[in-house]
């Protein structure tokens, strides 16, 4: 029979114990949304320990700020994850603190992705329709953000709020030492999206598979209000070609992880020790 224990004394962090491994429950409120997510003692000590320790060192090693991306395509569990070892490097002592921001308060707001439109497939859409792709968040904001950021200076970050529909500027303020920044297109092999690799100090992508990732996304567009056709046709027209673009279009990252449907993690590619 499975039981649950805390972990370190932290109320969103537990360890469930199964007969067949141990889960570190982690609970948190992402864009609004409260999730539930487990990751395997497996991964926590052989994958995101080590990188923690490793941007630690790094860390230590230029004695200034530095940024870490994580880049993920859509349903991948990305945020969740940023959040997760954010709160597991304030949890052990020879750690540097993980400040967790994200690239989802770069949303245009829903008056301008209502206003503007864009041709595709021969249609002229609205830009709502197509809300989450590239062309929907501001890339130049974002950009002379994340100079700000990586230049050390104490600023403000925008939050996105999935049941708000909009972003809350200054939402946070940026004032860590190692920043891990997570966010779709941070790895985007496109003009524009390109240029922000070189503000990293080190760079992290998720890989999934396709079905598992749409499954995903209608579950937690259904959980936001959305009735579940509506829900299955908008992931089925605007999320799944962000899904397909980020999987076809990345560029090669320090550390390359795989997720599977449990939530669990393997290392592909990457030296993490």
């Amino acid at each position: 029979m499975q039981k649950t224990v805390a972990v370190n004394a932290d109320p969103r962090m537990r360890m469930n114990e199964g007969p067949d491994k141990m889960m570190i429950e982690y609970r948190a409120a992402i864009n609004g949304i409260n999730i539930v997510a487990k990751y395997s003692q497996d991964a926590v000590s052989g994958i995101f320990l080590p990188l923690l320790k490793k941007l630690s060192a790094l860390q230590r090693r230029k004695g200034k700020r530095i940024i870490a991306m994580l880049a993920a395509p859509p349903g991948a569990g990305k945020s969740t994850l940023a959040g997760f070892l954010a709160q597991l490097s304030n949890t052990h002592e020879n750690l540097q603190p993980v400040q967790a921001i994200g690239m989802d308060g770069f949303h245009r707001r829903q008056d301008y992705l209502k206003s503007h439109s864009i041709q595709r497939d021969g249609r002229e859409l609205p830009l709502v329709e197509i809300k989450g792709a590239p062309v929907t968040f501001d890339l130049e904001k974002l950009t002379e953000s994340l100079k700000q950021a990586a230049a050390g200076t104490v600023c403000g970050w925008p939050v996105y709020n999935r049941l708000l529909h909009n972003p809350t500027e200054n939402a946070l303020s940026i004032n860590g030492d190692i920043i891990l920044l997570e966010g779709n297109y941070l790895l985007l092999d496109e003009d524009g999206w390109r240029n922000l690799r070189s503000m990293a100090d080190y760079t992290i992508f998720i890989r999934a598979d396709e079905e598992l990732l749409r499954k995903r996304l209608i579950d937690r567009r259904i959980e936001t209000g959305t009735a579940r056709e509506p829900a299955i046709r908008f992931v089925d027209f605007s999320d799944m070609p962000n899904v397909r673009l980020c999987l076809s279009k990345t560029l090669p990252a320090d550390l390359e992880l795989q997720t599977d449907a449990d939530g669990d993690y393997r290392l592909i590619k990457g030296d993490i020790e």
